[in-house]
């Protein structure tokens, strides 16, 4: 579940919405009011439900053979997601969708792209399907944890490229 060229991904559990309005979140950093999307890259980072907490690391050009072997493991690919066992249950039975949205409505904005206009989604809403499969599919290594925090105390400390989302929802 990626984008095709000239497109990004908006990924939802909500399989009704005919337009995207640009809006602050409540947990935002910046005032200013964005639809949000992501690119090809990314877009595996929102292969979860959404309030799902996940600690992501990837080979980057600055990794290290170590750091690589260390965290990912040997022999392992070239990206890991970590989530907690109390996230399971939600991964299988999650209904995610992905709506495809025009690029050119875009700019890039630190990992993601925003619009600040109003977007209509190029068609009907996708189910992304099994969040597993596309893992295993995609060739990304799922780790499942019983704390996230030590995972992401490493993968921030390391060379690797790293991504963490909804951590606040993650174990104490």
């Amino acid at each position: 579940m990626r984008p095709a060229a000239g497109e990004v991904l908006h990924f939802s559990e909500d399989p009704g919405i005919e337009i995207f309005r640009p809006h602050v979140a409540k947990t935002a950093r910046q005032a200013e009011a964005y639809v949000w999307a992501v690119g090809h890259d990314r877009a595996p980072d929102y292969w979860f439900p959404r309030q799902c907490p996940r600690a992501m690391a990837w080979v980057g050009p600055g990794t290290t053979p170590e750091d690589r072997d260390r965290i990912i493991g040997a022999g392992s690919g070239t990206r890991v997601h970590a989530v907690e066992y109390g996230w399971l249950d939600a991964m299988r039975s999650v209904e995610l969708y992905a709506y495809r949205l025009s690029a050119a409505d875009f700019t890039e904005h630190d990992a993601a792209v925003v619009a600040t206009v109003d977007v209509r989604p190029l068609g009907p809403p996708e189910r992304v399907g099994d969040l597993f499969a596309l893992h295993e599919e995609a060739g990304i290594q799922l780790r499942v944890l019983d704390r996230l925090h030590d995972f992401w105390a490493a993968a921030v400390a390391s060379t690797l490229e790293w991504s963490g989302i909804r951590l606040r929802n993650a174990k104490p």
